[in-house]
């Protein structure tokens, strides 16, 4: 029996996994090494090693409807997009109202996770963690690992010739704040993710030139859509998700393309990726095509190589006099707190998850990895089915498939990927698929023809309205009492 649970960070995704626990009955202790919650988006001055970092500009990409926790929408006078100070304060609201927080440990490191010599019989887990310089030693009956994928940066030099000549200053975007210190200079951005593209926009409004590197071009989104509403209100819905399902995909290649392509052609301003159907997460950025078009920002392919002060670029072009380098080439993913890291990388240095979750060849389905996907969907309500499909496994009420289709599973998935975002090794999935498959599994998935027989104006609103998170409260195990009026007010909570 699966009673106590040791929950790894009090991000988002640490918070759902506490407050999941404890609606089914099990007893969560949560580590998390800060002294407060929120993970990604606690700011700081400076970036603490081991603890994730942003900008203090950072706005979410995601609308205030379709990225809360499920049964706790944000206040209706909230932005639709937010600063991070108000995600922040609104995190902390969740926490409070769901009294989370005595069930976290702050200032409380994880040290080492291992099986216990026992493990094939109780499935139990040994947790060491450090607070005060003291190490202590406890026993868990499962672990739910929420310690997020924005922590260790990836800074590969040896893909840049050159770099160890470079006289100026270069850095990876995790060390990046705010722009003052670059006023008047002449900076390099590398990378075309939200990141880059963030930081080159804003250091245009001080630098004397911004020049933005992308090897692989990529598709900007804005956030304000069709009559000025939020893009995923309009774009992430079930009907565009069967849509995309059943049309010949040379249709549907072609309606995604005219789509990303309705604001701005991105071959005109040097933005096209270079696989124009590929699914790839885009980047949301409202300002970069007007700063490209005013000339502060200036569009280059990839560095070649780096000279003592100048850059040459793949297309033979020369920058000279670059000051400035802010490498935002992402993250990678590492555990270091795992004696075992080939639990959760069991093949080829890779995640291999089961669901993206579930380690598959565990001889007890006792650890889940929560919040190691990417989709065209926000994290928090992904989150939250996560945490409440794993603690149904947790306690066998969710039956896992033998090992053998568990692996079949990731592959069939890892074939998908491919064809979809062009890279096997991509965290990404198709954001309402996936929650389906999750709610499904655990009895949450709304169901369409009783609702469209005894609900027709919610059955409408949740099949062509947006799939936001109070549909996963609808019904079933867990269900929430103010899904319905959430989601048949969720526009006028937008509008105000």
């Amino acid at each position: 029996m699966v009673r106590r649970v040791a929950v790894v960070g009090a991000g988002v995704s640490g918070l759902a996994a506490i407050k999941c626990c404890l609606e089914e009955g099990l007893e969560p202790t949560c580590f998390e090494q800060s002294d407060s919650i929120g993970g990604l988006w606690r700011y700081t001055d400076q970036a603490e090693e081991g603890k994730a970092s942003i900008y203090r500009t950072v706005f979410t990409n995601s609308c205030k409807e379709m990225m809360c926790y499920p049964d706790f929408p944000f206040p209706d006078d909230h932005p639709n997009y937010m600063h991070n100070t108000r995600l922040q304060h609104y995190i902390c609201k969740y926490a409070e109202h769901f009294d989370l927080l005595r069930h976290v440990q702050f200032k409380t490191l994880v040290t080492k996770v291992k099986k216990r010599p026992d493990f094939s019989v109780t499935g139990q887990w040994e947790v060491v963690t450090r607070r005060d310089g003291k190490e202590e030693t406890a026993i868990f009956d499962a672990v739910m690992v929420c310690s997020g994928h924005h922590v260790y940066p990836n800074l590969p030099l040896a893909d840049f010739p050159g770099i160890h000549r470079f006289k100026g200053c270069y850095f990876h975007s995790r060390e990046y704040k705010e722009p003052e210190k670059f006023r008047g200079k002449k900076v390099l951005v590398v990378g075309l993710g939200n990141s880059g593209c963030d930081i080159a926009v804003e250091l245009s409004t001080v630098a004397s030139q911004v020049y933005l590197s992308s090897r692989s071009g990529s598709w900007v989104m804005s956030r304000v859509w069709d009559n000025g509403y939020p893009w995923d209100m309009l774009v992430v819905t079930r009907f565009q998700t069967w849509l995309g399902n059943i049309l010949p995909s040379a249709l549907s290649d072609w309606l995604y393309v005219r789509s990303m392509n309705r604001f701005f052609k991105h071959e005109n301003f040097g933005l096209m990726p270079l696989n124009r159907t590929s699914r790839k997460e885009p980047v949301f950025n409202d300002d970069l095509p007007s700063r490209i078009t005013c000339g502060m920002v200036v569009v280059k392919p990839n560095v070649k190589e780096f000279r003592e002060t100048s850059v040459l670029f793949q297309d033979g072009t020369v920058q000279d006099d670059v000051d400035t380098v802010v490498f935002a080439t992402g993250y990678s993913y590492a555990y270091p707190f795992m004696e075992d890291d080939s639990i959760i990388k069991s093949r080829d240095n890779q995640v291999t998850l089961y669901k993206g979750i579930l380690p598959p060849h565990l001889e007890k389905p006792t650890m889940a990895v929560i919040g190691l996907v990417q989709s065209l969907g926000p994290i928090i309500p992904t989150s939250d089915l996560q945490c409440r499909w794993a603690v149904k496994v947790f306690q066998g009420q969710c039956t896992l498939p033998p090992v053998s289709e568990m692996m079949d599973d990731i592959d069939e998935k890892m074939g998908k990927k491919l064809k979809w975002y062009g890279n096997t090794t991509t965290l990404q999935t198709d954001y309402v698929t996936y929650m389906d498959e999750l709610a499904s599994a655990i009895g949450v998935k709304p169901n369409m023809l009783k609702l469209l027989l005894t609900d027709p104006r919610l059955a409408l609103e949740v099949f062509f309205g947006p799939c936001s998170p109070y549909q996963f409260r609808l019904m079933g195990p867990g269900k929430w009492s103010g899904a319905r009026k959430a989601i048949l007010t969720q526009w006028d909570r937008t509008l105000q």
